[in-house]
């Protein structure tokens, strides 16, 4: 069950979140940081990491260009986490029946929200033709109002009266269709690798693809010999000690060290005079210009 404080505090984060992306820039309105605060105010910040976590890992590669609009990761994970605490969900189900629908279905309600700021746009080119400074910085922090409602109302409202629907379905998809239920299960499961396979398919893989290897021959490695230290000390008697599994941020420090690596052969390269004083190599392009 959630709470009115509860609907009412991630009402005002799903405000908040829209303004801090589009002008505050703090990193809250990632999706990771959503889970994290929707798993504070629901009392569950596990299942609120795992399903933020999932989302931001969904979209890694998927940006925004102009007045384009994406999908709200951050909304869907806002409305996952609150219904997967409050009806007892699997967090993997609640990202595919409701983090992903949710994101997807809000695009539309970006655009509304874009639109409806035009009229604010348009009352500040006003008061730029009559010099009146206080007004055009007035109606610019009015700006947030569409933008803030676009994501308060429909979450706000979903909180509020969707959870009856949403653990009806619940119900169904653990009884009845079950079998569906599973196959959504997997499905949130596998969303995290679709994720990866877009950031993969814009970053220079042909060019890096040596450190491409070399990851994921490390993880590899690291996570079959972690796991096999595991099951060892499982079968050793009178053990009480506690083996963790393969730490990621191990593996973040490599990929960090082969990044540092990468950058000062870049410099190197990059400050290494050339005839023509260029530098483009053969094939016209800047060698220094992905870092």
């Amino acid at each position: 069950m959630i709470l009115w404080w509860q609907i009412l505090l991630l009402t005002l984060y799903a405000g908040y979140q829209i303004i801090d992306e589009l002008q505050i820039y703090s990193s809250l309105s990632a999706p990771v940081a959503a889970g994290f605060v929707a798993g504070i105010i629901m009392g569950d910040v596990k299942n609120g990491l795992i399903i933020g976590g999932s989302m931001q890992l969904m979209v890694l590669g998927v940006g925004t260009f102009g007045g384009a609009s994406k999908i709200d990761a951050n909304s869907g994970t806002v409305l996952a986490t609150a219904l997967a605490v409050g009806l007892k969900m699997d967090p993997q189900q609640a990202i595919a029946t409701v983090a992903v629908p949710v994101a997807a279905l809000m695009v539309s309600l970006d655009v509304l929200g874009r639109f409806a700021n035009t009229y604010f746009a348009h009352r500040i080119d006003a008061k730029v033709k009559a010099n009146d400074y206080k007004g055009i910085e007035r109606n610019f922090l009015m700006g947030i109002i569409p933008w803030s409602f676009s994501r308060m109302i429909p979450v706000g409202l979903a909180l509020a009266f969707g959870s009856g629907l949403v653990k009806q379905i619940v119900n169904y998809l653990n009884g009845p269709l079950k079998w569906l239920g599973d196959g959504l299960t997997v499905a949130g499961a596998v969303l995290p690798a679709v994720g990866f396979a877009i950031l993969l398919r814009y970053l220079p893989v042909k060019k890096h693809f040596a450190y491409l290897i070399l990851g994921f021959t490390f993880t590899t490695l690291f996570t079959t010999i972690f796991g096999y230290i595991q099951m060892a000390t499982g079968q050793i008697k009178g053990f009480t000690g506690v083996i963790n599994g393969l730490p990621m941020l191990a593996i973040a420090l490599i990929g960090f060290g082969f990044a540092a690596v990468s950058y000062q052969t870049g410099q190197k390269i990059g400050n290494a005079p050339r005839a023509n004083g260029s530098n483009d190599n053969d094939e016209g392009e800047i060698e220094d210009d992905e870092i």
